[in-house]
């Protein structure tokens, strides 16, 4: 798969708003999970994923979108923002949609930083909105990582065990998206020595404008979209997916899918010493 660089010119401005609900078929309240960082000390998920939010250059504007009660009381009493939402929203971008309509100050372009993903990197947000920004015939923009052989290999486990875990992308030479899954694409053999660096993990990012945003909620689920339980594949079937690939990340950007996620990404907050 060729390669589709980062642009470099600067991000216009952008407001983050991570959707969060308390409900889950695999983890029943995992916004408020405990997070074990390098000193010991837990934090909820949500606050990890807030921080993490909060790092970001040029996110200004930090919100979390919930239907929950205990979600905004964790949230505002760590100093967060909460925008309440309907807890008829179907996915995240849904919430995210519903979120910046209440929120008309905020700016054109809203970014969804999925709130099981605290060990997102920093420097793909900012590359998602100038991304966007440069390509007006795209939906949205968001990150294609290519596999580290540690990444691949907790992919491989889970599809293994039979879990849920991370999403994978294909794209084309163009950098727009083919196709997402929860299994691992494209199959390579098992005996390839190289075979994560041929695998792209797409990341819980999303960077969109109001427009977008608008018209994603009014489309109907697609057949794919209800088939995966990815939210993105709704877009497939309007406008084109902007992917902007990425090297590996200086850590293993793993999601918090299932329980048993909880001592990789503690691992990883204490090797790279994150509080």
């Amino acid at each position: 798969m060729p390669p589709v660089t980062p642009p470099t010119t600067p991000a216009p401005p952008y407001a983050i708003i991570i959707p969060a609900r308390y409900q889950s078929s695999r983890f029943p309240g995992k916004p408020l999970a405990p997070l074990r960082g390098a000193d010991g000390s837990p934090k909820p998920l949500i606050q990890r994923s807030w921080e993490c939010a909060r790092a970001i250059a040029g996110a200004d504007n930090v919100w979390v979108a919930s239907d929950d009660a205990r979600i905004a009381q964790c949230v505002e009493g760590f100093g967060g923002q909460v925008v309440m939402t309907s807890p008829d929203c179907r996915n995240g971008t849904e919430r995210v949609a519903e979120a910046a309509a209440a929120l008309p100050h905020l700016p054109d372009i809203i970014v969804n930083l999925q709130g099981d993903a605290p060990l997102t990197p920093g420097f793909v947000v900012p590359g998602l909105v100038a991304a966007l920004a440069a390509d007006p015939a795209a939906a949205m923009a968001t990150p294609a990582m290519r596999c580290s052989a540690s990444t691949y290999a907790h992919l491989v486990a889970d599809q293994a065990a039979g879990r849920v875990g991370g999403t994978c992308v294909v794209f084309g030479r163009a950098g727009y998206a083919h196709y997402f899954s929860k299994r691992v694409i494209p199959h390579v053999s098992a005996d390839d020595p190289i075979a994560h660096e041929k695998v792209h993990l797409h990341l819980g990012v999303y960077a969109y404008t109001r427009d977008a945003l608008k018209a994603y909620c009014l489309a109907p689920p697609s057949t794919l979209e209800l088939a995966e339980g990815l939210e993105q594949l709704r877009f497939l079937d309007a406008r084109p997916i902007r992917m902007v690939a990425f090297d590996p990340a200086a850590w293993d950007p793993i999601e918090l899918n299932n329980p048993e996620d909880v001592p990789a990404i503690e691992a990883i907050l204490a090797r790279h010493t994150l509080v």
